[in-house]
């Protein structure tokens, strides 16, 4: 594939841009340990211009994994903290009345950026979390009847507590909808944490990415050049087929009130597509499909609550779909 861009050196070229997005795990790991599956899904969010819920308990390093992304990527970021009282302008913007010119002018929220952190988003109300809605899907905002255009690449990583945490608004179908992925942040290992000690016990500062060592290693040019390639990725009919299968084993499911929608199947060929590319192949296999079903699908079902009674998840019922559902030869 040739060069998208003649002064950037190589790094329009889709082969150097896999090279520099695999290098991201290396850089992030400066500053996180041990979180190398949410680097991944990051980043093919990235590659399908989608969404990402973080989720995960406070202290798990939500929040620095995205800004140390952000640094890796050379990419404009800003935070919002949710709260019970955030306004939907304090997200969005709103008009402000100028005394000296007499007129409105627009004063551009925090959303307009290339990577918003939607630090909390379940502690605020749903009028709020809805403002993001727009953004999201159109990746516009309109306000006062005038639609004004994000910027290009937008993502918003939102991170929410488990939903049995005090004090949090569960989000509602149609949001949770528009994330293309749900990725969960486990707890480290015993090996893990100790390296996060020992890092801490030498003078790490999570508030100071650049005395951790991270430096941009891809930017926007690179993120360009692998979506190009990316949607050249061949899809068979059978690797298609397979997609439609297991969405519509979600919507039959015993254990289910809510399947998979047209947009999750839609969501799930996307992220295997971007998942084939990144390791290196430019046709998607069952395999991708799998690897990426979980975060694509785990928030698009709603389990019924006699089966969440007795201990079922979203996650094993998704499981159970892979192994039974005929994969294609």
């Amino acid at each position: 594939m040739d060069p998208t861009t003649d002064n950037a050196g190589q790094t329009g070229d889709a082969g150097t841009a896999r090279a520099a997005l695999e290098a991201l795990r290396a850089e992030i790991a400066k500053a996180v340990v041990g979180q190398d599956p949410a680097v991944t899904g990051l980043v093919v969010a990235l590659l399908c211009r989608g969404h990402v819920l973080l989720e995960g308990v406070p202290g798990v390093a939500k929040t620095l994994l995205v800004r140390a992304l952000a640094s890796a990527l050379e990419l404009d970021t800003k935070r919002v903290q949710f709260t019970p009282d955030l306004m939907p302008s304090d997200v969005t913007g709103s008009l402000v009345y100028d005394t000296r010119s007499a007129e409105f002018s627009f004063q551009p929220g925090p959303v307009f950026t290339n990577l918003l952190l939607a630090d909390e988003i379940n502690r605020t109300p749903p009028k709020t979390q809805s403002s993001l809605l727009e953004a999201m899907e159109e990746r516009q905002v309109t306000v006062d009847g005038t639609p004004r255009l994000l910027p290009d690449p937008f993502l918003v990583a939102a991170t929410q507590n488990p939903v049995e945490y005090e004090g949090t608004y569960p989000l509602p179908e149609a949001q949770l909808d528009r994330f293309l992925l749900k990725l969960t942040i486990p707890l480290p290992s015993r090996e893990d944490e100790i390296d996060v000690l020992t890092r801490h016990a030498e003078g790490f500062n999570p508030r100071d990415l650049h005395a951790a060592g991270v430096r941009p290693v891809a930017g926007p040019a690179d993120l360009e050049a692998a979506r190009a390639a990316v949607a050249k990725t061949t899809i068979s009919p059978e690797i298609t087929g397979y997609v439609v299968d297991i969405c519509r084993a979600t919507r039959e499911s015993p254990s289910l009130t809510l399947g998979v929608s047209p947009r999750g199947a839609t969501a799930l060929l996307a992220t295997a597509r971007a998942w084939a590319w990144l390791t290196g192949r430019d046709y998607v296999i069952p395999d991708d499909v799998k690897a990426l079903a979980l975060p694509t699908l785990r928030h698009r079902v709603q389990l019924r609550p006699e089966a969440e009674m007795e201990g079922v998840t979203a996650d094993s019922v998704i499981n159970a779909i892979l192994s039974h559902v005929p994969v294609p030869r």
